[in-house]
């Protein structure tokens, strides 16, 4: 650590939870366009990784980590991938970024992220954490917060909440949801946010809490999420698409509680990004095309539980008359 005579040459980190649907790519897409100087971590729960095809229009240093998420399965690669960033930016005359974004899987319990860098002391001494930040949906946050645990940790853990999807929820729903992040995470900056809009300013100058007290001998509860991924090869009718992901939302409601994906459609030259979730399907934006493209679509489908039929519930919505 630093001792108040030498300067603080370590890379300031901020940490993006909250659960799944709850906003947290729309957000680091915000931070990005206000910070591109920024490097960016991204786990992701399920064997397919689609979250860092949101982000093709930015040029920054990404890593992936996939297949798991950082409180269980791959904890233990978020410490040498952090070695790794740290040494390459330590090599570099013209540093190559100035903070690192940690984005989440939504189905993560935070704690042993922030106990891996405030407490490995290798990190500790080059990174500083500046605080962590969590989306809760005003629509669907309070059924998330009274069915999983991870859900009511990514608020504890929180310095700053960021109230999302306001402009869809009603004002009932919006004073229910504060009242209990006030309960939960009563030290917490609480921020509505419509539309997507922040101001990302004031979230990366974020006031130094100090405040975690990490409880590591606490056993995690075992979670019974499942991702199914499905991919298409050649190019769908939307209308058909969209009619086949409204009916899987509305069939199996209660168990998936997110779809994302980036897919390809015909008579479209640019892939669509694809999301879904808490029974909603919203529309599809554009994203540029690259030279990489494969032309394939992915669609990852998060459930609470496996779900027996969704992928053959998908194609066969496909191949239904128009």
């Amino acid at each position: 650590m630093t001792s108040s005579h030498e300067p603080d040459n370590r890379i300031p980190v901020i940490v993006l939870s909250g659960f799944l649907g709850s906003g947290k790519t729309t957000l680091l897409n915000r931070l990005l366009s206000h910070a591109p100087r920024s490097a960016v971590v991204i786990n992701e729960f399920g064997a397919t990784p689609v979250d860092q095809q949101l982000l093709r229009q930015y040029n920054v240093p990404l890593s992936t980590l996939s297949g798991g998420c950082l409180c269980c399965q791959v904890h233990g690669a978020l410490t040498p991938l952090l070695k790794n960033l740290r040494m390459a930016w330590q090599a570099q005359a013209e540093k190559p970024f100035d903070r690192v974004l940690i984005e989440t899987s939504g189905i993560a319990n935070p704690e042993p992220i922030l106990d891996t860098l405030l407490r490995e002391r290798w990190l500790a001494s080059r990174y500083r954490l500046d605080g962590m930040i969590s989306t809760v949906s005003a629509t669907s946050g309070e059924d998330a917060l009274n069915r999983f645990p991870e859900a009511q940790a990514q608020i504890a853990w929180a310095d700053t909440l960021i109230i999302t999807h306001t402009d869809l929820a009603e004002d009932w729903q919006i004073h229910n949801l504060t009242a209990r992040l006030d309960h939960l995470a009563p030290a917490a900056a609480k921020i509505q946010s419509a539309h997507g809009n922040i101001d990302p300013d004031s979230l990366l100058r974020l006031p130094k809490q100090n405040r975690y007290r990490l409880k590591t001998d606490t056993p995690m509860p075992q979670h019974d999420f499942s991702s199914t991924t499905l991919q298409l090869d050649q190019p769908v009718s939307w209308p058909r698409l969209q009619a086949a992901l409204e009916n899987l939302i509305n069939r199996y409601s209660d168990q998936l509680l997110r779809l994302k994906g980036v897919v390809y459609t015909t008579g479209n030259s640019e892939p669509l990004c694809v999301q879904g979730s808490a029974g909603r399907l919203y529309p599809p934006i554009p994203l540029p095309a690259r030279a990489s493209d494969d032309g394939r679509s992915r669609l990852v489908f998060i459930t609470d539980g496996e779900v027996q039929g969704l992928i053959e519930t998908v194609k066969a919505g496909l191949l239904a008359p128009s």
